[in-house]
């Protein structure tokens, strides 16, 4: 009996991907998400991974553990590598899954504009393994400044640029100066944090695009108010690994470059053979169909989608709604109902500054400073998946509001 209810295959287990699913439980139909990771991970709070705050596991979660109660979900820990639609299977590295509706949430991957020596020098911030590499790195340049005595070399040691204004650049820096100023300062007495350079770089004009000019205005306060150089209509032209180069001639010697200026969706829709953006997106109907593939749904930023003349942006709410979205559409389907038009509820923006700082935009009003910082808190000790994991995430937070210390200063193999 369970055999022939029909098959929907998730490709992806991230926010989009997790809301199809859920949606999915209890219906008549069998649900298979496939991953090549066995965790879903809240990609909000990488950054303080990266800043010694917190530790890997505490912002990842098993899938199986997720979906334990569901009865009609199976996973499949595989790598993706295309898509048959004409026999309407899944290609993964370890066989074929053949599928009746499809929900393609590849997410997206960093996005170095074809600048191979940023690809190759820069530290990215999209995964688990980048955040611990990115904290390893910045721990390693204090060990090597703090017995380094040639001054020009200590200080392209204890010079770091964090290039993209967008919220996880914003967030990054501001996270990383005071981990600098407030934590390592007492870890590394023999260095006088004031020589101590954090950088942000953003090519536009403005810090934090799409947020309202007031709450841009006030994150760039904040963040020059923790002595972050902030450098507004910088682009970056090479960086070697030693000098990082900008579009106007300047030279910067700096041994850490933390990319964070763009994303692209997932290389695995170049393989499909259909119409992408320059963000590599596929282009879908207003139901979130391919065009040419009525039972293959394309959601999150894997997926190009305009409302009022501009594309969707790629946050975490339009693909958990398009997740919802593109599971009761199927489900309209099977019934041979109608399928609704997506329509993008905006939730409204946020992002933190650091301690006490942060903006955000939401319902039509704009909050800064302590009030934004506490429901930015809060929205997001909520987004993550276990009690466990908020418990602790709201232990190490408080630990380190009181007692200005970070938990996890930890330099690991990983």
């Amino acid at each position: 009996m369970t055999q022939a209810l029909p098959h929907v295959v998730i490709v992806g287990a991230g926010f989009g991907g997790l809301r199809a699913a859920r949606a999915l439980a209890g219906k008549p139909v069998r649900v298979t998400m496939i991953d090549k990771r066995n965790y879903h991970l809240f990609q909000p709070l990488l950054y303080q991974v990266a800043t010694a705050g917190i530790s890997p596991h505490e912002i990842a979660y098993p899938v199986r553990a997720i979906f334990q109660r569901q009865k009609n979900f199976e996973f499949v820990m595989a790598r993706v590598n295309g898509v048959d639609f004409a026999r309407k299977t899944v290609l993964t590295e370890s066989g074929e899954i053949s599928y009746d509706y499809l929900i393609l949430a590849a997410g997206a991957s960093v996005n170095f504009f074809g600048n191979p020596s940023l690809e190759q020098n820069a530290l990215p911030l999209k995964d688990v393994s980048d955040a611990v590499t990115v904290r390893n790195h910045v721990l390693r340049m204090f060990e090597q400044a703090a017995h380094e005595s040639d001054l020009r070399k200590r200080q392209a040691l204890l010079t770091f640029v964090v290039v993209g204004g967008g919220p996880t650049g914003v967030e990054t820096a501001g996270a990383l100066s005071e981990l600098i100023r407030l934590v390592l300062r007492k870890d590394y007495r023999q260095i006088n944090v004031e020589n101590v350079r954090v950088i942000l770089m953003e090519a536009a004009p403005t810090l934090l695009n799409g947020f309202p000019p007031a709450l841009q205005a006030a994150a760039r306060r904040s963040l020059e108010q923790k002595k972050v150089d902030v450098r507004v209509e910088a682009k970056v032209n090479n960086y070697d690994g030693e000098k990082l180069t900008l579009e106007s001639g300047e030279v910067i010697p700096a041994r850490t470059v933390l990319w964070s200026a763009g994303v692209r969706a997932a290389s695995l829709m170049s393989k499909l053979g259909v119409e992408q953006d320059r963000m590599g997106r596929v282009r879908v109907l207003p139901t979130l169909q391919l065009p040419h593939a009525p039972d293959v749904y394309v959601i999150g930023d894997a997926a190009y989608l305009e409302e009022n003349g501009k594309p969707l942006p790629m946050v975490a709410q339009v693909a958990m709604q398009q997740g919802v979205h593109a599971a009761q559409n199927i489900l309209a389907a099977i019934q041979k109902k109608p399928l609704r038009p997506f329509r993008y509820a905006d939730l409204g923006s946020m992002a933190t500054i650091g301690r006490n700082a942060a903006v955000a935009a939401a319902f039509g009003m704009q909050f800064r400073g302590f009030l934004a910082w506490f429901v930015w808190l809060v929205v997001h000790l909520i987004g993550l998946i276990g009690f466990r994991n908020r418990l602790i995430v709201l232990i190490n937070w408080a630990w380190d509001y009181f007692f200005y210390d970070r938990a996890v200063r930890l330099i690991t193999r990983e």
